[in-house]
């Protein structure tokens, strides 16, 4: 039986609605202070950045109301066919697509331009909750797990080839949601793993340690190597006396080798780890074999596919376009380059810190003002809050953020299929990667990868976007009393 208007009404979560457009409203006011210029103060004019966001704003408040109105089953019987044809949408974009600064991923619609990759992301979670709404599906089976990978990864191939990396990476958040549906724990920690992995060997690459003929990258993954599959035995294996074993000829051969190196005959310690690593492998897999324990030989593979990991980063790392390699060299530190690839993030510190604590007041930021930030209307809006609205307006927004996220996963946890619930935790864990990746780039923190902030940054394609991915959810919690 369908909701009334009136009833339907009232199930809407309303405090999200409030928070949403909170948000909306102090992020036109932050592209207020980014755009304007002496000039030209008019922000209702159609030709100013203020002016037209208030035009996507208007279109976003409709088009949210238009997906409330919609029968809820709409988004689940559709699901496949709007995933298959944002796929399509998706491949052809690169050959219809205009070089949009470096990237061919906007499709231009007379005097409008739209990125089709904004609306994927919703669309690929409406897959990923119909194919998970299966009855007797599970994580831990491969006929599962599998194609919820592959719907994750073919968006994701099909952006990078637009030459968007960072809104390819957008959809690694959907591995939070897997994480909630039943992924095993040790498939967060692999992928935690690599990215440890990858800093610590890519940061450490070119310095020595103290024998000066070790380099400290592969010394210490390998290390980490060890240790990390120590811990997995201990929490999997639970052998205490393997544990010591490990830690006692595998951690310990490690130190007394470099003490060896420094203080005897010094030479590169790293082929002695080819060594232990292995023997450490070959260790596991007689485990597996001797106690028909399987855990032993996953523990294994996990050290065998770190050892791989490790020796395919470089070749990764110089595989990146030239502006990406130097973006993450200037994050790890290896690089200043203030005046190149770091010019972003050092203008963008300085437009933050300058705000102090309670900012310079709207319109009055002098960084923001005089166009010192690149980008600062777009990926970079967060500066303008810190420096007009300093430390307490920039809490503020931060704290709105952090009740969104809290009130998502309060939503999503009161689902009463899993359909709700999937897409409930894959909206915000889409929320939550923009939020963290955009707030951790402006402060220096993260790879500049391009990636607007929720509600923020200007431009219509992110906000509408977000808009539907943020709607649906709502219609679809609206009626969980129905299912």
């Amino acid at each position: 039986m369908a909701y009334t208007n009136g009833n339907l009404m009232k199930s809407v979560d309303w405090i999200t609605i409030a928070i949403y457009l909170v948000l909306v409203i102090m992020g036109w006011f932050s592209i207020c202070g980014a755009s304007y210029d002496y000039a030209d103060m008019d922000f209702f004019s159609f030709e100013s950045r203020a002016g037209k966001q208030m035009v996507w704003m208007g279109c976003s408040v409709v088009l949210g109301f238009v997906l409330l109105m919609l029968e809820d089953k709409l988004y689940d019987w559709f699901a496949y066919i709007f995933y298959i044809l944002m796929m399509a949408l998706l491949f052809v974009t690169p050959f219809l697509a205009d070089n949009t600064k470096g990237s061919y991923s906007w499709l231009k619609f007379g005097p409008v331009s739209l990125q089709p990759a904004e609306f994927a992301k919703f669309i690929t979670a409406l897959a990923l909750a119909k194919f998970m709404n299966t009855y007797g599906f599970t994580m831990n089976q491969l006929k599962y797990s599998m194609p919820v990978i592959g719907m994750i990864l073919l968006p994701m191939l099909l952006i990078v080839l637009q030459r968007e990396t960072g809104s390819a990476l957008v959809y690694l958040a959907f591995f939070l949601m897997l994480y909630r549906e039943g992924m095993p724990g040790a498939i967060l920690f692999t992928g935690i793993s690599a990215v440890i992995y990858f800093v610590v060997g890519i940061r450490f690459s070119q310095e020595l340690m103290p024998d000066e003929c070790t380099p400290i990258g592969e010394f210490a993954v390998f290390t980490l190597i060890t240790l990390l599959s120590t811990l997995l035995v201990y929490v999997y294996g639970q052998n205490r006396k393997v544990v010591q074993t490990i830690l006692l000829y595998g951690a310990g051969s490690i130190l007394l080798v470099e003490l060896f190196s420094v203080y005897v005959i010094p030479f590169n310690v790293v082929i002695f780890l080819y060594v232990e690593c292995g023997a450490l492998i070959m260790y596991l897999l007689y485990l597996s074999y001797r106690e028909r324990v399987i855990r032993y030989l996953y523990i294994a593979l996990f050290a065998v596919g770190s050892v791989s990991f490790l020796y395919s980063v470089d070749y990764m790392f110089e595989k990146l376009d030239d502006h990406q390699r130097v973006r993450i060299e200037v994050v790890l530190g290896m690089k200043k380059d203030l005046a190149g690839a770091g010019y972003n993030v050092n203008q963008s510190k300085i437009a933050i810190g300058s705000g102090g604590l309670t900012g310079k007041g709207f319109l009055n930021g002098t960084q923001t003002k005089l166009k010192y930030v690149p980008e600062q209307d777009t990926d970079f809006i967060f500066c303008t809050v810190g420096e007009e609205q300093g430390f307490v307006g920039s809490a503020a927004v931060l704290l709105l953020y952090m009740f969104l996220i809290l009130r998502l996963i309060f939503l999503s946890e009161r689902q009463h299929t899993r359909f709700g619930r999937v897409y409930g935790y894959c909206v915000l864990s889409i929320f939550f990667f923009h939020l963290f990746i955009n707030i951790g780039m402006v402060l220096g923190l993260t790879p500049v990868i391009g990636i607007p902030l929720p509600f923020f940054s200007y431009g219509g394609s992110s906000l509408w976007g977000f808009t539907i991915l943020l709607f649906i959810f709502l219609r679809i919690d609206a009626s969980r009393s129905k299912r």
